[in-house]
C-alpha cells in the first residue's frame, strides 16, 4: 500500500463521468475527487455529477492501481 497520497488534476466532461466511475470502482481503496473544499467519493456517479465539471478536479487516493492511473493520464487537465 502506498503511504503517501497520490493526486492527479483532471478535467471531466459529463459524458466521461461514467467511464471515470467504472475505472475508480476497480480500485480496492478509497478514491476522492474534489475542487476547493468540496470532496466526494469518486465511485459515486451522482456525487461527481453534482460537482462543477467546468473546473479542474483533483483525484486523491492512497493505493496503487496501474489501470486506474493510466486512465487518469488520459483525462489529465
Amino acid at each position: 500500500m502506498v503511504k503517501e497520497r497520490i493526486q492527479h488534476v483532471i478535467k471531466l466532461s459529463p459524458s466521461e463521468v461514467k467511464d471515470f466511475v467504472r475505472a475508480a470502482e476497480k480500485c480496492d481503496f478509497d478514491v476522492d475527487i474534489s475542487y476547493g473544499h468540496v470532496v466526494v467519493d469518486a465511485k459515486s456517479i451522482l456525487g461527481i455529477l453534482g460537482l462543477d465539471l467546468t473546473r479542474k478536479l483533483t483525484v486523491s487516493f492512497f493505493g496503487e492501481n496501474e489501470d486506474f492511473e493510466s486512465y487518469l493520464a488520459s483525462v489529465t487537465a
